[in-house]
């Protein structure tokens, strides 16, 4: 992942509601997933292990996020055990096919946040963030980000 998707992504996550945060996830595990594939491609064990690990960091979270008191997010557990699951093998057995089921599935439960994204109302999960302000003013080659309102406190509230 590059720095600008890096930077990308922790201002989206910074300024996301719970469904957004997981739709986020999804897309994170779908770029790792084309990393592991290249590295596959390319024959290099190691950067195929480290995306695997990445994948496994964002499934992680997802899990974590699980109401575990209802049915929909047990069906949601299974679904990720099953990732985990395949993630293992391909890691094991230097696979694409493993990491092909893994997309397929990601790929269908994005889908599925996405259409429900603009049914949460709720705010943003983080408070106490600094709002920032893309294109207000611009070069010839480039986007300025203002920061409005910076404060000395930028610790998050979560």
């Amino acid at each position: 992942m590059t720095k600008e998707l890096k930077q990308e992504f922790t201002l989206r996550i910074t300024q996301a509601n719970k469904t957004q945060l997981i739709t986020i996830l999804y897309e994170m595990v779908l770029l790792y997933l084309e990393e592991a594939k290249a590295a596959i491609d390319a024959d290099d064990k190691t950067e195929c292990k480290a995306a695997i690990r990445k994948i496994r960091g964002c499934m992680d979270e997802l899990i974590a996020s699980l109401h575990l008191e209802y049915e929909l997010a047990q069906n949601l557990l299974q679904l990720y055990l099953y990732i985990n699951k395949e993630l293992t093998q391909a890691n094991l057995h230097f696979q694409r096919e493993n990491l092909d089921h893994v997309e397929f599935i990601i790929e269908k439960l994005q889908k599925a946040y996405k259409q429900i994204e603009g049914q949460d109302v709720s705010g943003p999960v983080m408070g106490n963030t600094q709002t920032v302000y893309a294109g207000l003013t611009y070069g010839r080659n480039d986007l300025t980000e203002n920061i409005a309102a910076p404060s000395g406190n930028r610790g998050f509230c979560v």
